[in-house]
């Protein structure tokens, strides 16, 4: 049936397999992406919970987004000194906080756009090339003027590929979008916990009188 549809029919065919193809790159691609930054996450997230102070928390957490958490926030106590108002220093903590997460979070969603835009026109791509291939049958009817269904039924099956593989692009494309969209979500809630850990142990070590903790020292033992 490829073989023997129109021009058009063909190159929408052609650009639907392709984005199917697309579909499944970005699946296989963003699952291995979303399936490490989840367990680093979660693994950093059991660190911060034993950690009592900024200090334990730079030595124990090494990696990932959660090690550039704490980096903005070392960062921040770093450029406060001891005549700053400490409420002050916890607002610009959380205030950089925000910043990385919401940077992170666009990292990790960068890509799964395409699965939205697939899914959203794949089927009318399909459809038009079908109704592309039903008018041309329509026109080799007119042209052999005659309505015998072996003649008129190979053209309309050509154009109906279309749609068929329109849906095939489609279908995957949203349920892997809504996938991703949900194991997002679980991701943000991540680092979200992941930040308002490390605004208390920053928010502990104010209170305690310690202003600056140096990354560097941690890395250095």
């Amino acid at each position: 049936m490829f073989v023997q549809a129109d021009t058009i029919v063909k190159a929408v065919m052609i650009g639907l397999v392709f984005a199917t193809a697309v579909t499944w790159t970005v699946w296989l691609s963003k699952t291995i992406e979303l399936i490490r930054a989840q367990r680093n996450a979660r693994a950093a997230l059991r660190d911060l919970a034993s950690a009592r102070s900024m200090e334990d928390a730079v030595r124990l957490v090494r990696q990932g987004t959660v090690a550039r958490l704490l980096d903005g926030a070392v960062a921040e106590l770093e450029l406060s000194n001891d005549r700053m108002n400490r409420e002050g220093i916890k607002a610009r903590i959380a205030s950089r906080l925000q910043q990385i997460e919401a940077a992170a979070s666009r990292r990790v969603a960068f890509g799964t756009g395409v699965l939205a835009t697939i899914g959203s026109t794949a089927p009318f791509v399909g459809l038009f090339g079908t109704v592309w291939g039903i008018m041309n049958s329509f026109i080799g009817i007119s042209k052999s003027q005659t309505t015998n269904l072996a003649v008129v039924a190979p053209g309309i099956a050509e154009a109906l590929l279309a749609t068929a593989l329109g849906l095939v692009a489609a279908i995957p494309a949203v349920m892997i979008y809504n996938l991703f969209a949900r194991q997002i979500g679980s991701y943000r809630a991540l680092l979200g916990d992941g930040s308002a850990e490390i605004a208390r142990l920053a928010g502990r070590d104010l209170d305690g009188g310690a202003l600056v903790v140096r990354r560097h020292l941690a890395a250095a033992e």
